[in-house]
């Protein structure tokens, strides 16, 4: 089975795209959770528990671990070592955009494939399918490329035009035409710019976009969907994460979301 098989696999049981981001910053945690020796840990595993029937994806970005040092890295083993235990099916992306020479990106993936367990990684393509080689030749893991992202920001570098493309198009048609030569690619396509999903859904067919941006970053959810979906009506990863995890009753948003997406599908 492809590993792409998998996430599409999930996505038709739980009749869903959505994502749920683990990012437990530690700041925003209830104090019933800081009070516990592992407080990260034990939100997320709350969090999963409460919201595992309506997730495709469990999504943890590093950062949140790694600022509390090793103590965050454990409890970062400890909520993916759970997910594969109670929640196998769900597909499980590690969002810590890796890129570096290919001999350092060998490090990066047997940390994050085969010591953490994840399904996928978020990388940067700024340094070259050569840098990402290790990474790609993972048929049974996914390579995450970061192509239009969502941030205010995105455009400074990724709106350079060049021979008549923006800079964001050519890294994706790379993606496409000669980075996916074993069908373990997936893009990062933001949802704050629909023109952009619109032509990027255009270059990568049924390939599976991973797509913040929603809520706090002012996605609008139709025209992502409309967008987004590929032949399937699947190919996109829509993450959500303080909107869910941090709210009264993660369970009913998680499922609130997962509805709404459904409605434009």
């Amino acid at each position: 089975m492809n590993i792409i098989d998998k996430l599409n696999k999930r996505m038709d049981k739980a009749n869903s795209l959505l994502s749920v981001g683990l990012d437990p910053d530690f700041d925003k945690l209830p104090e019933k959770f800081k009070r516990k020796e592992n407080p990260q840990f034990e939100f997320n595993k709350y969090i999963m528990d409460e919201t595992h029937e309506y997730a495709a994806v469990f999504k943890p970005n590093n950062a949140f671990y790694e600022e509390r040092g090793d103590q965050g890295l454990r409890e970062l083993k400890m909520t993916i070592d759970y997910a594969r235990e109670k929640y196998p099916d769900v597909f499980i992306i590690v969002d810590c955009k890796r890129g570096d020479i290919g001999n350092t990106n060998k490090g990066y993936l047997k940390a994050t494939y085969d010591w953490l367990g994840a399904d996928a990684l978020t990388v940067s393509p700024y340094m070259g399918k050569e840098s990402l080689q290790p990474i790609l030749n993972r048929k049974d893991k996914v390579c995450v490329i970061l192509v239009r992202t969502s941030n205010p920001g995105a455009g400074e570098f990724q709106d350079l035009v060049f021979d008549g493309k923006p800079l964001w198009q050519i890294v994706a048609e790379n993606v496409v035409n000669d980075w996916n030569e074993n069908e373990n690619c997936m893009m990062v396509m933001g949802v704050t710019y629909p023109e952009e999903m619109k032509k990027g859904r255009q270059i990568a067919g049924d390939m599976t976009f991973l797509s913040p941006g929603f809520g706090p970053q002012g996605g609008s959810i139709d025209e992502w969907i409309k967008y987004g979906l590929n032949s399937e009506k699947k190919g996109l990863i829509i993450n959500s994460s303080r909107a869910i995890i941090f709210s009264d009753n993660p369970k009913e948003e998680a499922k609130k979301l997962r509805d709404e997406i459904n409605k434009y599908r």
